[in-house]
């Protein structure tokens, strides 16, 4: 019985090696592996899941394989974004990735911009994706499911028609495998082709600009010539429009500075008449000096009056003599000869009082 035990333990242990590829997955730091390149022929069970199970991480042995499959051309962050939903289903998943080949793609869908390389390519290096299938068949069948071992089927829930099917995913959901996912809106292959082809000549005289010939365009040569002058054109207004911009730029500085300079000049002229009043205005400093000056001379040129408590020498105090210069109102000098003669009697009265 222990000889049956080992052995049966160690037939498990090998199975579980066989399933796992021979180099595993390395997330971030290298690409997916093709699956024709991995050598991994599984021989453990393989017992059918439900999603409830699937959901809840059983089985623990062994990871639960989601497979999807796409043209994946011109690869985008829709595509990206549906194999990250595909990759987080569940909690412990192995997503493979099926990419058609260009012949079939060119049968059933029509023609694709990148080949078929390229697009394998494009997926391989997508973080969500552990394994790639090369020329994956465009209807699944039960022998390749089996060959692959795939547990359920991701893809969006809107029926696929082609290949004279009305849903070529119809026999994969009657077998309670078919997981649906979410389109992203507003990005798909062929929307990014259609803005190509809609803005057609804005691409064509960009590549153009770049250095690509009009034969590798398929360009005629009149297209090619309007192009290049619709370049030119541009070009010439790209520079009338860096010429206004740097006007602008020029005349926005110009009204700053002389927005300054009129203030300056504002406050200057402030100062200069307030300068001007201080000097020259009513109460001005000029007239306080002149006033000042005028006063003084009055000063000098005025006679000095004698002391009021001086003695009047035998005068009456009633009445001031008048000085003997000043003539009598009523009888002036009748002659030269009398006014001198009154002078002269003045002059001797003055020094009489010596």
């Amino acid at each position: 019985m222990k000889m049956v035990g080992s052995q049966k333990h160690r037939a498990e242990e090998e199975a579980q090696e066989t399933c796992a590829p021979r180099f595993q997955r390395k997330t971030l730091t290298a690409p997916a592996p093709f699956a024709d390149e991995t050598s991994c022929q599984c021989r453990a069970p393989h017992e059918k899941l439900t999603i409830a199970q699937a959901r809840l991480g059983t089985p623990v042995d062994r990871p639960v394989r989601v497979y999807a499959d796409g043209i994946f051309d011109l690869f985008h962050s829709g595509h990206a974004r549906a194999l990250m939903q595909a990759k987080t289903l569940f909690p412990n998943s192995y997503l493979l990735v099926g990419v058609c080949s260009d012949e079939l793609t060119h049968n059933f869908k029509g023609f694709t911009v990148m080949n078929e390389n390229e697009r394998y390519d494009a997926v391989q290096h997508c973080r969500y994706v552990d394994e790639v299938v090369r020329n994956a068949p465009w209807t699944l069948t039960p022998e390749f499911l089996e060959k692959h071992k795939i547990d359920f089927v991701a893809h969006d829930d809107i029926p696929y028609s082609s290949a004279g099917s009305d849903d070529v995913y119809k026999h994969i959901k009657e077998a309670g495998m078919f997981v649906p996912t979410q389109r992203t809106e507003g990005i798909s292959t062929s929307d990014i082709i259609t803005r190509i082809v809609r803005d057609y000549d804005v691409y064509a005289r960009r590549n153009l600009q770049r250095g690509y010939t009009a034969k590798e365009l398929n360009v005629s040569f009149i297209n090619e010539k309007k192009y290049r002058f619709q370049n030119q054109v541009d070009k010439m207004k790209e520079k009338v429009k860096n010429v206004e911009e740097k006007s602008k730029e020029f005349v926005n500085k110009v009204e700053e500075k002389s927005h300054d300079l009129i203030q300056k000049w504002e406050e200057k002229s402030r100062e200069f008449i307030g300068n001007f009043l201080e000097l020259f205005g009513p109460d001005g400093a000029l007239k306080q000096m002149f006033q000042e000056r005028s006063g003084r001379m009055l000063q000098a040129f005025s006679p000095r009056q004698s002391p009021t408590s001086s003695p009047t020498r035998g005068r009456s105090p009633s009445r001031s003599p008048s000085p003997p210069w000043v003539f009598n109102k009523a009888s002036p000098p009748s002659s030269p000869k009398a006014a001198s003669a009154s002078l002269s009697s003045m002059s001797e009265g003055d020094e009489d009082e010596k």
